[in-house]
């Protein structure tokens, strides 16, 4: 039995008559009235009353129009949402982004104008670090992830550079440096830093240490956390200072206080893309160019 064998059927089943339904196919009334009979045959049941001017539906008829007509509508959905689906309109994207990324208004920013025009695409969003995200990249569990560093083994996967974000220094609320017009981080080599643990924060961390080494010293580095967050809140208790993306400082913590680094040398940290280097997912794909274009 084929979809055509059904095609067929539900014609003479509305139309009520083999010839105006053959007219309707665009196929000639004896071919019809034969693959009718072979369904029948293959069903071992009659569909059809035949009467000298039309036909009308048995009960098997009945119950069989009921079946057909859902079967050729689920078949139609599945070619139409096949169809989108190759348009990158329908689907899901898997997201990982480390903690400090989501943060910076260009992730959200993207995923919201993504869902404004393709709204049948969903979206699971994953925190973790960067290097679980490229095995989850790797592994198909991730389709794509913002980073802040580059990879040590860049096999299978693509990094996207999106762009370089300042960085702030992040006080006690009532740290006497926060008083001063402006800030460089020469000016905080005095200071006990608190850094987001090595190597779940391996791009922070070593954009930190190698901007402090050409300030001219070495941070004393009284704690690491194992979260980005965590370190602000350390802050906030008075342990020390910490420096974090400047869009952190979008993120109202009491007992934080923000405030821009200025001078040489200057510190950034990377926000990049990263996916398979094979992807082939029309919506994935369609998401790292607007992601790349707003950049």
């Amino acid at each position: 039995m084929e979809l055509r064998h059904l095609r067929y059927f539900v014609a003479v089943a509305h139309e009520g008559h083999v010839t105006r339904a053959a007219e309707k196919l665009h196929i000639q009334q004896p071919p019809l009235s034969q693959q009718i009979r072979a369904l029948e045959r293959e069903i071992d049941a009659a569909l059809f009353v035949r009467h000298p001017r039309g036909v009308t539906l048995t009960d098997a008829g009945r119950s069989f129009l009921a079946d057909a007509e859902a079967i050729l509508a689920q078949a139609e959905h599945a070619k139409i949402r096949a169809r989108r689906t190759a348009r990158g309109e329908v689907g899901r994207i898997a997201v990982g982004f480390t903690t400090s990324a989501p943060f910076h208004p260009l992730v959200a920013r993207a995923i919201r104008e993504f869902r404004a025009k393709r709204p049948d695409v969903s979206f699971v969003l994953e925190e973790s670090s960067s290097g679980d995200m490229v095995s989850g990249l790797r592994d198909e569990r991730l389709d794509v992830a913002f980073i802040r560093s580059g990879l040590v083994d860049p096999a299978g996967v693509a990094v996207h550079d999106l762009l370089q974000e300042d960085m702030a220094a992040a006080f006690p609320a009532r740290h006497p440096l926060i008083r001063r017009p402006k800030l460089t981080l020469k000016d905080l080599a005095d200071e006990t830093f608190i850094l987001y643990r090595r190597p779940d924060g391996r791009g922070l961390y070593d954009v930190i240490i190698a901007a402090c080494a050409e300030a001219g010293f070495s941070p004393h580095v009284g704690q690491e956390a194992p979260r980005i967050v965590s370190t602000l809140n350390l802050v906030a208790a008075g342990l020390g200072i910490t420096i974090v993306p400047a869009s952190l400082s979008r993120l109202p913590l009491e007992g934080v206080t923000y405030r821009p680094l200025t001078g040489r040398p200057a510190i950034k940290v990377p926000l990049n893309l990263a996916c398979r280097a094979d992807e082939r997912s029309a919506a994935t794909l369609g998401f790292i160019e607007l992601v790349r274009r707003l950049s």
